[in-house]
């Protein structure tokens, strides 16, 4: 075999490509705004590469991923404040969602990651959770809701550098400083290298191994606009916006390679209530894989959830004539099944309170997805 040969192999073998799509029928069956059906959907393209395979660049990786999504908006419907579908987009466009090198160090006891960077990839998260739909369980709202445009989250990442380290297998602390105004190619505005809204900065500690603790804080390092209090001129009052999680999840039934393993988990965050709607915020939940003995890819999850209004929103929507409640409540069941690449997910959602708003009745939401992974 000729050098160029086994160089095209060797850059063959350190890539891998991977393509998945997502199509969701969601709609509002009893209260809400409106009982209908909408469908929305995702693809996802997504290429990782080994440099140190590639290029021989020793302990590097990079990673990138295009998104598309498109269809309507469910929870215009439901008329919730925290979604009840996490593909809904306000715009429909396709974008470069994340692109980012990493190096690692320390035998790859410590890395550092830079570019556009979902922050929920890794931070704020729960593994446990992610069967559900609702977007609730995927970030805290009181965080989901900050920034001038977002934190970098779905749809929309930022500009970011991230730094971990684990002294042991089972410990790990990350820390991370993000573009506090969030854009992608494909974006109206691009991407954003300016940094003139400052910076997220956020750290996480935790204890990962059967199960997972952690403990996490974030604060912006340019204070924000006040939601409620003006100065004599008539303009917000800044104020510093920041807040702090608390995460856990473990197993409480089954064998990890058994059938019916259930593990539980349960997430707290609290933000400072002066900068956003949301002054905190709680999930928790179950999820049991392999359900059923012949189905390997069987799994069940139920969770619920509680998101809290700041003080200072409900003065605000007093001031207009209307009434907030203190938390708009959510509960969810859903159930999913895979068929060579295609997986099959009835949903099932009930909002006490949607937006808080008394106005708004408890809504039901039934969704379906169909997802294809390549």
């Amino acid at each position: 075999m000729s050098g160029l040969a086994r160089a095209e192999d060797s850059a063959s073998s350190a890539l891998d490509l991977s393509i998945g799509y997502t199509a969701d029928l969601t709609g509002v069956v009893d209260g809400g705004l409106a009982q209908r059906g909408r469908l929305l959907d995702n693809l996802e393209i997504g290429a990782d590469l080994d440099l140190d395979k590639a290029f021989g660049w020793t302990g590097a990786t990079a990673h990138m991923l295009l998104l598309n999504n498109s269809g309507g908006m469910p929870n215009e419907d439901a008329g919730t404040a925290q979604g009840i579908d996490n593909i809904e987009v306000s715009r429909h466009r396709t974008r470069l969602f994340e692109a980012w090198v990493q190096q690692d160090f320390a035998g790859a006891a410590a890395s550092v990651r830079a570019g556009l960077y979902d922050l929920n990839s890794e931070f704020y998260a729960n593994d446990s959770a992610g069967l559900l739909i609702a977007p609730a369980f995927g970030i805290g709202s009181e965080l989901a809701a900050t920034g001038a445009n977002g934190p970098s989250i779905f749809p929309s990442t930022a500009l970011a550098v991230r730094l971990k380290w684990s002294p042991r297998e089972d410990l790990y602390v990350q820390a991370a400083a993000l573009n506090a105004s969030a854009g992608v190619l494909g974006d109206p505005d691009g991407i954003d290298t300016s940094f003139h809204d400052g910076a997220l900065l956020i750290a996480e500690a935790g204890w990962s191994n059967t199960g997972k603790i952690a403990v996490g804080a974030w604060r912006y390092s340019r204070q924000q606009d006040d939601i409620r209090e003006t100065d004599l001129a008539g303009a917000p009052v800044h104020r510093d916006a920041q807040g702090f999680y608390l995460l856990a999840e473990h197993p409480i039934a089954g064998s990890p390679d058994g059938p019916r393993r259930a593990t539980a988990f349960a997430r707290l965050g609290v933000s400072d209530g002066d900068t956003t709607d949301f002054s905190g915020g709680w999930q928790a939940g179950i999820l049991v894989e392999q359900v059923f003995a012949g189905r390997p890819e069987s799994a069940l999850s139920f969770g619920m959830n509680q998101a809290f209004f700041s003080d200072k929103a409900r003065a605000n929507v007093r001031d207009g004539g209307g009434s907030l409640k203190r938390a708009e409540t959510a509960f969810e069941l859903t159930y999913a099944d895979t068929f060579g690449p295609v997986t099959v997910q009835p949903d099932l959602q009930y909002v006490i309170d949607p937006a808080g708003d008394t106005a708004i009745g408890h809504a039901v939401i039934a969704a379906l997805r169909i997802s294809f992974a390549f």
